[in-house]
C-alpha cells in the first residue's frame, strides 16, 4: 500500500495542447516523508508503516513525541500517521512523490470543511414542504418517529445537527502530474479539506 502525508495548497486547472483538454486538478505539497516505524503482522498483529510530516523546531514538540522521534533517528515532524496495508518499505527510507506515476489511480483522506449547525434540508437534502395554502411545514424535518409503537426515536435518525468538520476519504481521484523538486502532486477533481488542510494520499487498489 502506497501512500504518503501533505497538504493541500489549493486548485487550479491543467491546459492540453494536444486534445484542447482542460483538467481541474488539487495541489497537494506531499512529502517529504521519513519512514518512523513498520507494524508487521508478525509483531503487531496488522501490517502498516508509520510516516512523518511537516518538520519543525524540537521546542515545538512534546517530549515523549521527541523521544519516539529519535529512537528511529528521525528528525522532528509535527505529524505521525499510519498508513495500514502491505508494504515494501524500511525504516530510514523517505517516501517522496515519485511514489506516484501520472495516470496512477488514488484515493486521498482528510477533514471536510465545517459548515455549522444545519438543518435537514441542507445537512441530508431532505425535500421542503408546500409553501401554500398555510403550511408551516416549509424547512421542518416532519415526522421522526411513532408514538405507541416503538415509544421512541431510532438511533441514525438523519436530523439537524453538524455538518462537515468530519473525516472523509474521495476515493477513484487520478494522478495528473507531480513535481519532484517542489515535492507537488497534481491529482484530478477535489479533494476533502480547506486550504492548507492536512491529507494523506494513498493507492486506490478498487
Amino acid at each position: 500500500m502506497k501512500g504518503i502525508i501533505g497538504r493541500k495548497l489549493g486548485m487550479t486547472q491543467v491546459f492540453d495542447e494536444e486534445t484542447g483538454k482542460l483538467t481541474p486538478v488539487t495541489v497537494i505539497q506531499a512529502g517529504p516523508c521519513p519512514v518512523v516505524a513498520v507494524r508487521t503482522q508478525d509483531t503487531d498483529g496488522y501490517d502498516a508503516v508509520q510516516l512523518a510530516f511537516d518538520a519543525v523546531a524540537e521546542g515545538r514538540l512534546t517530549k515523549p513525541r521527541l523521544g519516539h522521534l529519535k529512537k528511529h533517528d528521525v528528525a522532528p515532524h509535527k505529524k505521525l500517521v499510519e498508513i495500514r496495508g502491505p508494504h515494501e518499505l524500511a525504516p530510514g527510507e523517505t517516501v517522496t512523490v515519485e511514489a506516484f506515476e501520472p495516470g496512477e489511480k488514488v484515493k486521498v483522506s482528510g477533514v471536510s470543511i465545517g459548515k455549522g449547525f444545519q438543518g435537514t434540508i441542507k445537512r441530508h437534502r431532505f425535500h421542503r414542504g408546500p409553501v401554500t395554502h398555510g403550511s408551516h411545514n416549509v424547512r421542518k424535518p416532519g415526522s421522526i418517529g411513532a408514538s405507541a409503537t416503538p415509544s421512541r426515536v431510532f438511533k441514525g435518525m438523519k436530523m439537524a445537527g453538524q455538518m462537515g468538520a468530519k473525516r472523509v476519504t474521495q476515493v477513484g481521484l487520478e494522478v495528473v502530474d507531480r513535481d519532484p523538486e517542489q515535492n507537488l502532486l497534481l491529482v484530478k477533481g477535489a479533494v476533502p479539506g480547506h486550504k492548507n488542510a492536512l491529507v494523506v494520499v494513498r493507492e486506490d487498489k478498487r
